[in-house]
């Protein structure tokens, strides 16, 4: 079944980037010249989403307006003959079909998804957490997840190795290769921010997952969990052992949009591949890397 619905967690209080994320949402912040959610929104475009939902919260109105039309600034655009841009602003508004649902409480990214239940209905949908991301790669991460989907009919989620010292912040999944298949796996446990004695691989679930409508009354009985959060990853193990899951190592470079140093390591990657300022950045590293 083609996956054509994509939810996007991004109502997080971005506590691990203030002051920035003090009165501007962290999926806001700019890699380069656009801000971090329309990579996201991107990405899900381009790997065949056609409605996206967003999961917001109080304080977030500037990521609606952002996929909005603004007329004073497209007159001026145009006015001023500025017809690129111009085209640039209108097309942000028509990417796709996105809608947008308040999370009152920040109750964990598991109550998040639990959010999108009228809005996927009883289809499988894309989740791209708004921390979360990923760019470069064969294909876009989410549609090697959708792909692996329509080919195995059960949960997929995207996963990366990542350093023992760091696995705690995130989560440990068990996994099993899948016969003549690369980077694909079978998932068969899995615990969030594991202590070192839980750790089940060094292989985590990062940034993207395409589920089943499944998921959500597995949700409605998932009590809080670490953190005192209702967990995603909780759920899925659940999912996991009676469904079934599979894992793919999507092949694009994640980059942690709630995280000072990932936001750096974002722009510096996004400037030395951008046609307009990748010369001039390109020389200034030199220059900068000549005195370190």
């Amino acid at each position: 079944m083609k996956i054509k619905k994509a939810v996007i967690p991004a109502a997080g209080l971005g506590t691990r980037v203030l002051p920035a994320s003090k009165s501007m949402p962290k999926e806001m912040l700019p890699i380069v010249d656009k801000p971090a959610i329309q990579y996201i929104v991107e990405e899900a475009v381009k790997s065949g989403i056609e409605d996206i939902l967003i999961i917001t919260s109080r304080g977030k109105t500037t990521v609606e307006d952002h996929f909005d039309r603004n007329p004073e600034l497209e007159a001026k655009l145009l006015a001023s003959k500025k017809q690129e841009v111009y085209d640039q602003m209108v097309a942000i508004s028509q990417m796709a079909n996105i809608q947008y649902v308040r999370q009152k409480e920040t109750k964990g990214l598991g109550h998040a998804v639990l959010c999108a239940k009228a809005f996927a209905g009883n289809e499988p949908f894309a989740v791209l957490y708004g921390d979360d991301v990923v760019l470069g790669g064969e294909k876009p991460a989410c549609c090697e997840l959708c792909e692996a989907y329509e080919k195995y009919g059960v949960g997929v989620a995207g996963i990366k190795p990542v350093a023992t010292e760091n696995i705690s912040k995130y989560c440990s999944v068990a996994l099993e290769p899948i016969l003549d298949e690369k980077a694909v796996y079978r998932l068969t446990d899995m615990v969030e921010k594991p202590s070192l004695t839980e750790v089940l691989s060094n292989y985590s679930i990062l940034g993207r997952v395409v589920l089943p409508p499944e998921i959500f009354p597995i949700l409605e009985n998932t009590a809080p969990g670490a953190g005192g959060e209702i967990q995603l990853t909780d759920a899925m193990r659940v999912l996991a052992r009676e469904h079934g899951m599979v894992g793919v190592e999507y092949t694009g470079t994640r980059y942690d949009m709630g995280n000072k140093f990932g936001i750096l390591q974002a722009i510096v990657e996004v400037a030395l591949q951008h046609p307009q300022v990748k010369d001039q950045f390109r020389a200034y590293l030199k220059q900068v890397a000549a005195r370190l």
